[in-house]
């Protein structure tokens, strides 16, 4: 099994982004912990991360018939994007929707989520561990 994790915007600045919300654990940090916890469990994972809209459309659209499921932070993209959106649903790959923090708890704009449409769940609000549920919820075949 491959899954694809795409992280969206400012996501590459953890550890320095707002650690009083995200932490103080680095983007290479959450890389390793995922990468380590795929070894355990047997599944090959892959990650992207860009600040360009148009780039993780690409990336995703990339991902048709070469992986077999999507864990996805889209950043601030969450709340824009229908772009991002109508890319997972065209490729009807499996798609987790992953935020460190719990949007819904902060300003009223984040509570608004335009790709949770086309995800198959959404974990929110437990910091890195929501990566690796969500690996574990695609590796069990959803």
């Amino acid at each position: 099994m491959m899954i694809l994790v795409i992280n969206g915007p400012n996501l590459n600045m953890l550890g320095i982004r707002e650690p009083e919300i995200y932490g103080s654990q680095t983007y290479d940090d959450l890389c390793g912990l995922i990468e380590n916890h795929c070894e355990k469990i047997g599944v090959d994972v892959e990650f992207y991360q860009s600040n360009h809209e148009g780039d993780l459309v690409d990336r995703i659209q990339q991902g048709y018939g070469e992986v077999d499921g999507i864990v996805i932070n889209p950043g601030a993209y969450t709340h824009t994007s229908v772009a991002l959106l109508d890319a997972v649903k065209t490729v009807g790959i499996p798609t987790v929707e992953v935020h460190i923090s719990d949007p819904d708890t902060r300003e009223e704009f984040r509570k608004i989520s335009y790709i949770r449409l086309g995800c198959v769940k959404t974990i929110k609000g437990l910091g890195f561990q929501g990566y690796l549920d969500a690996v574990d919820f695609l590796a069990k075949g959803n």
